[in-house]
C-alpha cells in the first residue's frame, strides 16, 4: 500500500521500552512485585529487543528510500542521521536492558519462593544488589534515549524535509 514500515513499527518499541523499564524497575524495588511479574518481565525482555531491532532496520530502510528518491533536503540530513544515532543508542541500551532483566529474574528470586537445588538461589546478595543497581540505570539509559529517539522522530516529521 506504500506506507513504509517505520512509523508503524516504531510503535512496538515506543510501548515495550517504557514497559519494560518499569516492570524492570519495580521488580528490581518491590519484592512483593516479583512473584506476580516474573513470567511477564521475562517475555518481556525477550521481545524489547526485538521491538527496538525491528523500528532501528525500518527506520535505515525508510531513509535510504527517501534518499533513493530525493526527498530530503540537504540541510535536513543531520536531523535524520541524529535521530538514526539515537535509534541505535535505543537498541543498544534495550539489548542491555534486556540482558540485566533476564539475569535480575533468574538470580533475584520472588521472597515467597523457595531457593532451587543446585544453587541457583543461593546467590550472594552482593550479586542481587549489584543486580538491581544496574538493572535500575539500565532502565533510566533506555527510557532517555526512547524519549529522545521519539522526540527527534517526532519533530522531523512535523518540521518537514
Amino acid at each position: 500500500m506504500g506506507i513504509p514500515a517505520h512509523p508503524l513499527l516504531v510503535h512496538a518499541a515506543v510501548v515495550f521500552v517504557p514497559l519494560l523499564a518499569a516492570l524492570t524497575i519495580a521488580y528490581a524495588l518491590v519484592p512483593f512485585v516479583r512473584a506476580h511479574t516474573r513470567w511477564v518481565l521475562g517475555l518481556l525482555a525477550l521481545a524489547t529487543p526485538l521491538a527496538a531491532l525491528l523500528a532501528k532496520l525500518s527506520g535505515d530502510a525508510f531513509f535510504k528510500r527517501l534518499d533513493e528518491a530525493g526527498g530530503i533536503s540537504e540541510g535536513f540530513y543531520p536531523r535524520l542521521e541524529r535521530h538514526q544515532d539515537l535509534g541505535t543508542m535505543t537498541l543498544y541500551t534495550s539489548i542491555a536492558l534486556a540482558v540485566l532483566t533476564l539475569a535480575l529474574v533468574y538470580f533475584v528470586a520472588p521472597r515467597s519462593a523457595a531457593p532451587p537445588a543446585g544453587g541457583r538461589g543461593g546467590s550472594t546478595r552482593a550479586v542481587s544488589v549489584a543486580l538491581q543497581v544496574l538493572a535500575i540505570a539500565a532502565a533510566g539509559l533506555s527510557l532517555y534515549y526512547v524519549i529522545r529517539t521519539g522526540d527527534s522522530g517526532a519533530q522531523a516529521v512535523w518540521e518537514g524535509r
